[in-house]
């Protein structure tokens, strides 16, 4: 961010002037308009309208332009029951507070999320009337919704220039600060629109996303949940705060806040997929597969969507269904290069191996320095038989994540095939070393017994039991050992 630095100087500048100015100047119609357009709330125009006054009353061509925009009843009411704070010639009145064709043409193409052609239509507004507020801000909230992110804070400082006494401009800061990373001063510029309008709402929402952005999981959510008392009905909080809660472990409150913006929001896909990525993570696969594929009807452009949809399916065992996901993936999305890795574990179900050694090399092509890529194309040669093939790969595996302890067991197991037993027992028990899990005990348990070491592999088997006694491999193989062992000492 090229300018960064002014938000201290804006910060400032916005409390002296909260402080020393006693009145501010009505709105107009075109204002109002333009703030619309931008996407101030309905309801914080009211407010904007009994705190300052309007400086003409809209005739009732400006009423039917606000009804087109999507006013609210209550704005609407507002404006008709305004009364002028200004003497204004009534024959001129309604022409002085016109509002501009390129700002009505704005609002139809942001409505229609035509961005750059709404960005267009308000340079055309500015050409006419370069010193408004209001336009500035709009058209740097157009710039926002493309993710340009200089020009937009280029005209948001405008905007804070010709009126420094509008708290959103400092929201709109406190947003872009947020989407570039910088959560310090997303959440300076969020207090300053709050120390200068504590009841605003977006204000609230924006301080939340940079608490959220420092990690401050706890502060985040209170500030959602202040933004929430002020607009109750708005799911685009709901949804943020669900990211919160999630981040913050409270898995259970997040699909609460998730399933909130859909009841508010029913088209809205982003929640739709974040809630079946919680559910997909409590293994809920149903629940996941079905608000995956309500994400994905709703926005089918979206290949993560229908990747992830697949994935769901791989972790549930249901590989044809898979399969039937990512070739639909790839034909919608041919330049997708995720989900190999899921395509190979359905080819790996049906045995067979030569398509899933096919995915998982697509897989490391795209991902080189991925160890886990590595380790399963090297697992996935060993199955069929390519044992020098899949040592190497797994070596790989292993110098890219030294602290995987998959990668080493897996290479232990090639390297005992390879009967090079020394290097096989040293993987083994790195493996070991670095997570003392069940598995890891019982493989070591297995080459330990090969070695005809039944002494140390019986006290692997038993901590492997110890430590998941429901399974029955391990009980099995543990009472296996006791019987050998019994009947070498009977002899």
């Amino acid at each position: 961010m090229k300018r960064k630095g002014l938000s201290v100087f804006l910060f400032v500048l916005g409390l002296v002037l909260t402080a020393h100015s006693t009145d501010t100047a009505p709105v107009d119609s075109v204002q109002l308009f333009a703030w619309l357009t931008a996407g101030v709330p309905c309801n914080r125009l009211v407010r904007l309208i009994q705190q300052r006054g309007i400086a003409n009353s809209p005739g009732k061509g400006q009423i039917r332009r606000f009804e087109a925009a999507g006013a609210d009843a209550t704005l609407i009411r507002a404006l008709k029951s305004a009364r002028a704070s200004v003497a204004i010639d009534l024959r001129s009145s309604e022409k002085h507070d016109e509002i501009p064709e390129s700002l009505i043409r704005a609002e139809a193409d942001g409505h229609a999320r035509r961005f750059h052609e709404a960005e267009l239509d308000l340079r055309k507004a500015l050409e006419n009337d370069p010193n408004n507020a209001a336009l500035h801000f709009a058209l740097g909230a157009m710039l926002r919704q493309q993710e340009q992110w200089d020009d937009a804070f280029d005209e948001v400082t405008v905007s804070a220039k010709l009126m420094p006494d509008f708290p959103e401009n400092h929201s709109a800061f406190a947003y872009i600060f947020y989407r570039l990373d910088d959560g310090p001063n997303a959440i300076a510029e969020a207090r300053t629109a709050l120390s200068m309008d504590p009841q605003n709402a977006e204000a609230y929402q924006f301080l939340a996303l940079g608490l959220y952005q420092n990690q401050q999981y706890s502060a985040a959510v209170n500030a959602f949940f202040e933004s929430l008392t002020r607009d109750p009905d708005n799911p685009d909080t709901y949804y943020d705060l669900g990211i919160t809660l999630h981040a913050a472990g409270s898995q259970a409150d997040a699909i609460d806040a998730y399933r909130h913006a859909i009841r508010l929001k029913g088209a809205f896909w982003q929640a739709h997929a974040n809630l079946a990525l919680i559910l997909h993570e409590e293994n809920n696969f149903d629940e996941a597969i079905a608000e995956y594929r309500e994400a994905n009807r709703l926005a089918p452009q979206d290949a993560s969507v229908r990747n992830n949809l697949a994935n769901t399916y791989c972790d549930k065992g249901d590989f044809d269904a898979a399969i039937t996901e990512l070739r639909a993936l790839y034909a919608e999305h041919p330049e997708w290069t995720q989900g190999h890795t899921c395509m190979a574990r359905a080819y790996m179900d049906k045995k067979d191996y030569s398509s899933a050694i096919s995915q998982l090399e697509l897989a490391v092509q795209q991902n080189p320095t991925g160890s886990a890529e590595h380790r399963m194309l090297g697992e996935a040669m060993l199955v069929a038989d390519k044992v020098e093939d899949g040592v190497r790969e797994l070596r790989l595996a292993v110098e890219l994540d030294p602290d995987s302890d998959t990668a080493h067991r897996a290479l232990g197991t090639a390297l005992f095939r390879q009967r090079q037993l020394a290097e096989a027992e040293k993987e083994f028990r790195e493996a070991l070393r670095l997570a003392p899990s069940p598995d890891n005990h019982y493989s070591l348990a297995a080459y330990l017994m090969t070695m005809d070491r039944y002494e140390e592999a019986l006290v692997e088997l038993d901590a492997a039991t110890r430590l998941d006694p429901d399974r029955r491999l391990y009980r099995a193989r543990r009472d296996e050992l006791l019987k050998l062992m019994k009947e070498m000492n009977s002899r």
